[in-house]
Formats: C-alpha cells, structure tokens, sequence
C-alpha cells in the first residue's frame, strides 16, 4: 500500500505554524489598545475608525521591506532588531505627512518555519509598535519549502496612521530661504545594504565578526543598528502653525513646512520629492558629524560623494525645512539636531551637496 502523503511530507508543518502563532499572540497582545477589535488569528483586523477629535481624518497608508539587511540578521544570528526596523521605517514614512500610526501587519515568509526564529522577529515588531503607540494588528506567516535558503525568511510591513486634513504636511509652502534642518540616524537605518555588504564583505574582506576600531563595534553589530524612529520627536510639534508670520503670509503655513525620510534614494532622491516646483535645497556637507561608517565605506570602494548621497543616509535619518524665522524656536524644541542647509531658488539640480 502506498504511503499516505501529508502536507508535512511536502516540506510545510501545521503544528509549527500553530506554535508560532501561539508565540506570536503574546507579543501582539502587547500592543493592543481601546480601539482594536479583534484576537490575533481572526481572518481579518478590526480597528475602530471612530476620530472624534478630528474634523476630517485622512488615512495614509504605506509599504516596505527590510531589504539586505536581512543577510546580515541570518548571518549573525540575531533576528530580534529586524522586526522593529521595519516598523520604525514605516513610521517614519507616514510620519512625513503627518500621520501618527493606528495599525501595523506583518508578512513573514520561510523556506522552513522555525517557532523561535519567527517569535523573535515578531517580538521586535511588537516592541517598535508599543514604542510608537501602534497597534500589531495582524499578519501572515508563510512557510513555502524551495522559496528560500535555509536559514533565511523575507519580511513586509504595512502600516495605516491618520492626520486630520488641515494639518496634512505637503510642502507646498516651502520656498526660498526656508532652513534645512536634520536628525541623525542610527548608521545605515535600512537602505544601502547591497553596496553596504559588498564593500564591507567582497572588497573589504571582512566578515559581520570582525571588530574595526574606527567603528568601536564589529561589522555585524554596527550594519544592524536600529532604524530610529522620528516620532517621538516630532509628534509634539505636529499641527503647530508658524509662530512668526510675515507679510502676506497664510496664516495657516505650519511650523513643519515638509518632512523628509532619508531612505532607499538618500538625499538625492527624497528630498525632491516634497519640494514645490521652483525651488532647490542646498546641503552643507560638514554641518553635522557623519558616522564613520559612511567615510570607511567611501574609503573601502572608492565611492564618489555624489553615488555616496544617493544611496546612503550619510548620518542624517529624517529632513525637516521650516521658515527661517521659525528655525530658532524649532531646533529648541528638537533634542538632536543639526541647521543642515537652506532652500534656494531653481538649480539645474533639486539637490545640491555643497
């Protein structure tokens, strides 16, 4: 008689993925507030839309994925701060618009589903939504045999915040003579992982052990430092109008003119993308201290400044441009932060690196 087949024998275990998502129901409770509806493990998320101190609450909605970065989380073997990368990067995406976070969903997918693996990403996923007053909603945790390598998963995060309609941040009324001013990042954050780990492992030689001085830390450690979020920050600011009115100012123009997440782009590629037509911004390189991380891995590849700022952060996480008059009072009510550069009429580039 022939042997009866089971999905267990196709390479995909149903009690694993029970004790997973009994794992995962723990970390996810932890998250839970007045206006989620639901258990983990419902087939959908309910969260309550009720706004009553809003007059029109827009929802924003948003992305993204971890990238390389996981290569390094496999190889070293620490999977707890991938999880809370994802879910401060996507934070800080809807954050520009000025949208606090409601809810987070998750989509962890494995060749082979290991229980402790799984819960440990998971837990940085409901550290970084506590952390950030948002909920971990839900997800799916996928185990598809021959997809991927042994030992590695994929991850995506998807995020829903709300903002009320009159303080949307658009940057339309960003212009000419507005300051520049940028919070510091935590290292590479989550973009530049491919030329990252090429430089630092094909060209460099090293390996995610090995302990570099100018660094103080080994090459494993520093490429997985925690993508910062910016909310905690800015939050407080959110909705502010600008203190100084000049003539023939709206006075509706907010303190926060446009915010900027310097990601997967880096300055070339994000910053133009909340500027209004007509204008350009002038970066000063020099006026905030650029993590060593970024200088080694100049040196190690011999990459030019300009591919340095389009791929990378360069130290600085998240871009805010305000009125001149009201960058004094802005950069108090900010812990770290640095006058980074000024907008300027048109240049032939949206972006220039001075």
């Amino acid at each position: 008689m022939t042997k009866p087949i089971s999905y267990a024998d196709a390479g995909v275990s149903i009690d694993k993925a029970n004790l997973a998502v009994a794992k995962i129901r723990e970390h996810a409770r932890s998250t839970f507030n007045e206006k989620t509806l639901t258990e983990i493990g419902s087939f959908g998320g309910m969260f309550s839309g009720v706004f009553p101190g809003m007059a029109e609450p827009i929802l924003v909605a948003s992305a993204d994925g971890v990238g390389t970065k996981l290569k390094v989380a496999f190889e070293t073997g620490i999977h707890n701060t991938v999880g809370a990368d994802l879910v401060n990067h996507c934070v800080n995406d809807i954050l520009v618009q000025g949208a606090r976070p409601l809810f987070f969903l998750d989509y962890f997918a494995t060749g082979k589903l290991d229980p402790e693996v799984t819960a440990s990403v998971v837990e940085g996923f409901a550290r970084a939504c506590r952390e950030n007053g948002c909920v971990l909603l839900g997800g799916e945790t996928a185990e598809m045999p021959s997809m991927y390598a042994d030992g590695e998963y994929d991850l995506a995060g998807f995020i829903v915040g709300v903002v009320d309609k009159a303080k949307v941040i658009d940057g339309k009324s960003i212009k000419p003579g507005d300051v520049v001013l940028g919070l510091p990042s935590t290292g590479l954050q989550t973009n530049g992982y491919s030329l990252a780990r090429k430089l630092f492992f094909e060209v460099g030689g090293y390996t995610v052990d090995s302990y570099i001085d100018e660094l103080g830390t080994t090459v494993g450690e520093a490429l997985l430092a925690t993508h910062s979020s910016f909310l905690p920050q800015i939050e407080p600011l959110l909705g502010t109008q600008a203190s100084s009115l000049q003539s023939g100012q709206d006075a509706r123009v907010p303190l926060i003119k446009g915010l900027a997440h310097i990601t997967g782009g880096g300055f070339l590629e994000n910053i133009p993308r909340i500027l209004p037509e007509g204008v350009s911004v002038e970066i000063n390189r020099g006026s905030w201290p650029e993590p060593p991380i970024f200088g080694l891995m100049q040196k190690i590849g011999n990459v030019s400044d300009h591919e340095m700022f389009r791929t990378f952060n360069m130290g600085i996480g998240m871009v805010i441009i305000c009125g001149e008059a009201d960058a004094e009072i802005l950069a108090g009510q900010l812990k770290d932060r640095f006058v980074i550069g000024q907008v300027s009429n048109q240049n032939q580039e949206r972006v220039v690196i001075a």
